[in-house]
């Protein structure tokens, strides 16, 4: 049940190069636990943690994020303030900004693929998020979410912050919640791989589980909407 004296914003951020259906489950997963009043997408400027370049253009990025969530069924917003920004991008420094204009009492919840847990502590000052956001952490086929699997500081510091989806809606930031229930694999390198290689495809229902044993289905990575515009123009060609 919503707070009626809170905000609840979720927020999920990355490369989206480009966004794919596992993103868009994961979105859909938080949004059923958490009930949040918007989803804010934060489309990466330059991701200092990635090695290459991103391939799409800002603008494209932007445009296929618009097609995924155009009929999610809840409150989405694109927030571009990561490309304006124009330098390395750190999830600090935007949860900061983020903090300051939704004031100290709207629960802002970060969410994050167990992938992206696991290598939490290599973040810039990755202790501060918590003071600024909660997170929503989801499984991901082959990564596991127990304290054994986790760095040791990044287990440590989730001992006392788990929490239910209904806890961590009404606490401004601290609390993690764990979901178990997402059994999607799909990476967006993954994608690119077989859009170079010229594969095709549209699968309307993919089922559950979009992307397991699809091989080289695209319709079961990405959107339809999606899928078309990368066709139409031309995206991600060798």
């Amino acid at each position: 049940m919503k707070s009626s004296t809170s905000r609840c914003v979720a927020v999920l951020g990355g490369s989206f190069d480009p966004v794919h259906r596992g993103h868009v489950a994961l979105a859909g997963l938080f949004a059923q636990l958490l009930q949040p009043d918007e989803l804010r997408i934060l489309p990466a400027g330059q991701p200092w943690q990635k090695k290459s370049g991103l391939e799409a253009v800002d603008a494209d990025r932007v445009a296929m994020l618009e097609l995924a969530f155009q009929d999610a069924g809840f409150a989405v917003a694109i927030d571009t303030r990561e490309i304006v920004r124009k330098t390395p991008t750190y999830t600090v420094e935007t949860l900061r900004e983020l903090r300051a204009e939704l004031g100290p009492d709207a629960s802002i919840v970060f969410l994050m693929g167990a992938d992206q847990l696991l290598k939490l502590d290599s973040w810039r000052d990755w202790r501060d998020l918590f003071a600024l956001a909660n997170f929503g952490v989801a499984a991901r086929p082959g990564y596991r979410l127990d304290d054994a699997a986790l760095p040791a500081a990044v287990a440590q510091e989730l001992a006392a912050r788990r929490a239910p989806p209904e806890t961590v809606r009404t606490s401004p930031a601290g609390r993690v919640c764990l979901a178990h229930t997402l059994a999607v694999d799909i990476s967006a390198t993954q994608v690119r791989a077989l859009l170079h290689a010229g594969a095709t495809g549209s699968i309307e229902n993919p089922g559950e589980n979009p992307g397991k044993n699809q091989g080289t289905d695209l319709g079961a990575l990405l959107p339809k909407q999606v899928l078309d515009y990368i066709q139409q123009h031309n995206l991600y060609k060798s």
